[in-house]
């Protein structure tokens, strides 16, 4: 089972008008990210996503080139023995940080994907798990920064479709972001909400939403301060009054180490595109379930991502939501990846049963959208 090829595709498309979403970090312009294809002497093929870091040419280059001779020969079913090399050649000294780690989960998704299929079993079965029901919530690139009536319309309908909780973006400012909370709170009393600030609060921002944040009942407060700025969260833990998260933009067991052990996020949000792959994520898991913590992974663009998340929870004793992505138009989703993870009445979805990731690429889909340079997000 030896590794034979890797090939990276960073791929794009952009945006529709009604999906050119306003959040902290900008405008979405355009929809990017990473596919990966691993090849086997044995003929099988798997698939993985790596992040796109807001540079999907950068990362695909770094697979197709160091990441690449790195583990060409290695034994496609040595998932540990392969994170290992990228880790001491890439990620341990002189290497490229959260770039590597980004590429490298990739490859070690696809990885997974070549298992599955050589067993026969699906992701979910490999990793330990069942086909157990995972909870979602509607988040995704969406939710952003609108009028409280024209957000109210769209959460109606995934009110209606069956999730218990919705994911709202703020940090726009925090009138205008308490004047939506409030909104969904009074149409929506008995649901679950979660709030994104994707990183454009500073502490005097949270002191001034807090009180309303804890009189409306949100359930976290994701991402109000960059992922470096660890006294700020420490700081905002102390009076914020709601559980903060973060971790979509934490890579690899030794920065989530940090996070875990400075206990002031305790809504950990791994993504298995980014913070090491299904490998690391797993270990990640692991270690917060030492400190009595859920996991509840970001996910990212494709439908290779989310469907890795959905197999990963089903096989995690301590987990939280699958993050469903309830974007419009997100062609990631529904034409490269077309195997969609229905939202059932109950508010959960259902791993693939099919081997390995139990998805597809399209890849006539890949040459039809190559990578478009530039921001993804604009101000």
């Amino acid at each position: 089972m030896k590794i034979v090829d890797v090939t990276a595709f960073p791929t794009s498309f952009p945006v529709s008008p009604r999906g050119g979403e306003r959040l902290g970090i900008g405008r979405a312009v355009k929809r990017d990210a990473v596919v990966v294809r691993v090849r086997t002497a044995d003929g099988i093929v798997g698939w993985g996503e790596a992040h796109h870091a807001r540079s999907p040419g950068t990362i695909g280059h770094l697979i197709d080139s160091t990441l690449r001779e790195l583990v060409l020969g290695l034994d496609a079913t040595d998932v540990i023995g392969v994170w290992r090399t990228v880790y001491t050649a890439q990620l341990a000294s002189h290497g490229l940080g959260a770039a590597a780690a980004i590429a490298l989960s990739g490859i070690d998704m696809a990885l997974w994907d070549v298992r599955g299929k050589a067993a026969g079993w699906p992701l979910h079965r490999l990793l330990g798990g069942g086909a157990r029901p995972v909870r979602a919530y509607a988040g995704g690139v969406a939710l952003g920064w609108s009028e409280p009536e024209a957000l109210l319309d769209q959460v109606r309908p995934l009110v209606e479709q069956g999730y218990p909780a919705v994911k709202l973006r703020i940090g726009e400012g925090p009138e205008r972001d308490l004047a939506r909370i409030a909104a969904v709170r009074a149409e929506f009393p008995e649901l679950e909400v979660l709030v994104d600030a994707n990183t454009a609060y500073e502490l005097d921002d949270v002191r001034r939403v807090a009180p309303g944040l804890r009189e409306h009942r949100v359930a976290w407060l994701e991402e109000p301060f960059p992922p470096h700025d660890h006294r700020s969260y420490i700081e905002a833990a102390r009076f914020a009054g709601v559980p903060l998260a973060a971790g979509e933009n934490h890579y690899t067991r030794f920065e989530f180490h940090r996070l875990v052990e400075d206990g002031a996020v305790t809504v950990l949000q791994p993504d298995l595109s980014k913070s090491g792959g299904i490998t690391e994520v797993q270990r990640i898991a692991a270690m917060a379930s030492a400190w009595k913590l859920r996991v509840h992974p970001h996910t990212a663009s494709t439908g290779l991502n989310m469907a890795a998340t959905v197999h990963l929870l089903a096989a995690t004793e301590n987990a939280g939501y699958y993050e469903a992505d309830v974007s419009h138009d997100n062609l990631f989703r529904d034409e490269l990846v077309p195997t969609p993870l229905p939202i059932r009445p109950d508010g959960t979805v259902l791993p693939p049963d099919g081997p390995g990731l139990g998805v597809e690429v399209d890849e006539d889909f890949l040459a039809a959208h190559p990578v478009i340079e530039g921001p993804g997000f604009v101000r």
